[in-house]
């Protein structure tokens, strides 16, 4: 038996010495993190990687992430997420609110960070909501002042009449921004049209409506929008319609201005909250979600150009993106 243990014990010293490092329990990282992004576009890719990288900043190689990515699909979110509960992880991001959604139903013991979530209460449809869950979910939200997105519209186009909405009726956040937007509005003196589609085949005729019988157009943070941006682009602009983003990464495609927020940011935060959740030293039953109290206006040059808009001072130019 004795001689049995000492072959073990050669094998893994012979094994640590081809690596080059000592073996030690502590090769293991002592955190692994699940991460659910919806879909890839800008916005979404740079919440991620502010994500990773602040919790890499404070826990180096003590954690380890497995990425995936649900390719804009609620049921491959639950898939997901059924393999991070297999997987055992220590704790899961949940990017997007479908994501989040997934999460919620999946695990109430698991502890869930969502992340370019607009409104916590809409997605996890909870009558009431003091900041606080009080469960395993915390986050942050990407929610922009709308009040100010809507008066920065009258700003810009203060001789509009007709303001259209065009949003994704299956994304709840969207609905919800589209209700406090229209309101705003319609306290400017707009009228408002709403134009809603199911999927991106529908985002095309539904932009084509709205160009023809709205002076303007309104996008709000919406994920299906986001990855069919050019759609947007394509009809509106040889049509002369400004669009009005809801985020920036949307406004760089097809927008002339957008009030957003840092999506890389956002993550950063979010992974902070991550490093505090995994070291102990805060409970995320009592994290409140936090939000950015950072906005900035910024327009499209090109598109600014194209459509002959003249953009009024204290608007920054949207980076190009590399």
């Amino acid at each position: 038996m004795k001689k049995i243990s000492l072959t073990i014990l050669s094998a893994t010293a012979l094994l640590a010495a081809f690596s080059g490092r000592t073996a030690t329990a502590q090769e293991t990282p002592d955190f692994t993190v699940g991460i659910c992004q919806y879909e890839q576009h800008e916005a979404l890719d740079a919440a991620t990687r502010g994500f990773q990288d602040a919790l890499i900043e404070e826990l180096g190689d003590q954690v380890q992430f497995d990425l995936q990515n649900a390719q804009g699909d609620y049921a491959t979110c639950a898939t997901i997420l059924n393999s991070f509960l297999t997987e055992d992880v220590d704790l899961i991001l949940a990017n997007a609110t479908a994501p989040l959604q997934a999460a919620a139903t999946a695990t109430a013991k698991i502890p869930i960070l969502g992340t370019s979530v607009t409104d916590y209460s809409e997605a996890l449809q909870l009558s009431e909501f003091d900041g606080i869950l009080g469960n395993n979910i915390s986050g942050t939200s990407d929610l922009a002042p709308l009040n100010e997105q809507a008066a920065m519209i009258k700003e810009l186009f203060p001789d509009a009449k007709t303001i259209g909405i065009l949003y994704s009726s299956s994304e709840p956040n969207s609905q919800y921004q589209v209700q406090v937007v229209s309101e705003e509005l319609e306290r400017l003196g707009y009228a408002c049209k709403l134009y809603s589609f199911s999927d991106s085949n529908d985002l095309s005729p539904s932009a084509l409506t709205a160009a023809s019988e709205c002076d303007a157009l309104y996008v709000p943070t919406d994920n299906a929008i986001a990855s069919n941006a050019e759609l947007v682009a394509n009809v509106c602009i040889p049509q002369g319609i400004p669009v009005i983003a809801g985020e920036e990464n949307t406004c760089r495609i097809c927008g002339v201005a957008t009030l957003s927020i840092n999506y890389y940011d956002l993550g950063r935060t979010t992974g902070e909250m991550a490093a505090r959740i995994l070291t102990g030293s805060e409970d995320i039953s009592a994290m409140p979600i936090e939000y950015t109290t950072e906005f900035t206006k910024r327009y499209n040059k090109t598109i600014c150009e194209k459509l002959g808009i003249q953009i009024p001072e204290g608007y920054e130019p949207l980076e190009e993106l590399s």
